[in-house]
C-alpha cells in the first residue's frame, strides 16, 4: 500500500490520522470542507483539496481515488449533534448514505483497504443488549453505517470499522472539544459529577489503530478502541486541578500525564 485517501483531512481525527500516515512513509491524499482551521496546516507534500465530495459526480470522485490503495473515513455526524425529528432520518442521510456511496466508488476505482471512524455506541448496542441501543436513532444508524460500507467491500474489497470513545487532543486552529466541561468548572468550589465513567483514548491513538486497521484488518472486523477507562469523578478533579483550583479529593496526576497537557493547553 503506498497512497492512502483520509476524507476529513484536516479535521481533529483525519489530520492526526494524515501525520501517522506520513510518519509511515505512506503517500497521502485528502479532501475537506473549506476554510483551513490554520494556515500551513498539512505538509506540502500533501495532496490536498477543499471542497465537498459528496458534491462530486460519481466518474470523479473514481477518478480521485484511482491512484489510491487505501480509504480512511474521518467524516460525518457524532452524537453531540442533536437534530430535528425524525433523528433516525437525519443520521441516516448524515452518516449511512454517504459513506455506502464513498465505499461503493471507492471499490470501483479498485481501492483495496477502506476504513471507517464509528462509534462506541455501536459496540455497546451490540454489547449491552438490555439497555435496547439499537432502538435509538444514533447508535441504530452507526450499526447501519458499518453494515452497508461492509456489503460495499464484499468480493474485493477489505473494509474495518473502528469504533471510538472520548477522544483527547487538541490541534492548530480548532478549539478542544473538551472546553464545554472545562469552562463550568472554572472557578466553582463544587462541581457534582455524575455516576459511572467512559473509555478513553487520545487523538493519536486512534491514529495509530486507523493505520493499524488499515494494514492488517480484516473484512468486516471491528474494533472497540480503549486506552482508559476513567470515572466521571477522575475526570472532573484532574480538570480541576489543571485549573489550579482546589479540589476535595486528590487523584494522583501521575495516573494521567497523557491527558494532562490536554487541559492544560485548554486554560490557554
Amino acid at each position: 500500500m503506498s497512497k492512502v485517501f483520509v476524507l476529513g483531512g484536516t479535521g481533529f481525527l483525519g489530520y492526526y490520522t494524515v501525520k501517522e500516515l506520513l510518519r509511515r512513509n505512506y503517500q497521502v491524499k485528502t479532501m475537506a470542507l473549506p476554510p483551513l482551521p490554520a494556515e500551513d496546516l498539512l505538509p506540502a507534500e500533501v495532496d490536498c483539496s477543499l471542497g465537498n465530495i459528496f458534491k462530486m459526480k460519481d466518474e470523479e470522485i473514481i477518478k480521485l481515488l484511482d491512484d489510491c490503495d487505501g480509504v480512511i473515513y474521518a467524516a460525518g455526524a457524532d452524537e453531540r449533534t442533536t437534530p430535528k425529528k425524525p433523528a433516525m432520518k437525519f443520521f441516516y442521510e448524515a452518516n449511512v448514505l454517504p459513506t455506502q456511496r464513498l465505499a461503493r466508488l471507492a471499490k470501483k476505482a479498485g481501492v483495496k483497504h477502506f476504513v471507517i471512524f464509528n462509534s462506541y455506541f455501536a459496540e455497546f448496542a451490540k454489547r449491552l443488549p438490555q439497555y435496547h441501543l439499537e432502538e435509538q436513532a444514533y447508535p441504530n444508524m452507526r450499526l447501519l453505517q458499518e453494515q452497508v460500507a461492509f456489503a460495499e467491500g464484499d468480493g474485493g474489497m477489505t473494509v474495518c470499522s473502528l469504533r471510538l470513545p472520548y477522544i483527547f487532543g487538541t490541534m492548530p486552529g480548532r478549539m478542544p472539544l473538551w472546553t464545554s466541561f472545562v469552562d463550568p468548572a472554572r472557578g466553582q468550589a463544587v462541581y457534582p459529577a455524575p455516576k459511572g465513567g467512559t473509555a478513553m483514548v487520545t487523538v493519536e491513538q486512534v491514529a495509530e489503530a486507523a493505520v493499524g486497521a488499515l494494514e492488517k484488518g480484516q473484512h468486516r472486523q471491528t474494533f472497540a478502541i480503549c486506552a482508559k477507562n476513567m470515572k466521571f469523578k477522575e475526570f472532573y478533579e484532574l480538570i480541576v486541578e489543571a485549573l489550579g483550583q482546589q479540589k476535595t479529593t486528590q487523584v494522583p496526576l501521575s495516573n494521567y500525564t497523557d491527558l494532562q497537557p490536554i487541559f492544560e493547553n485548554m486554560d490557554q
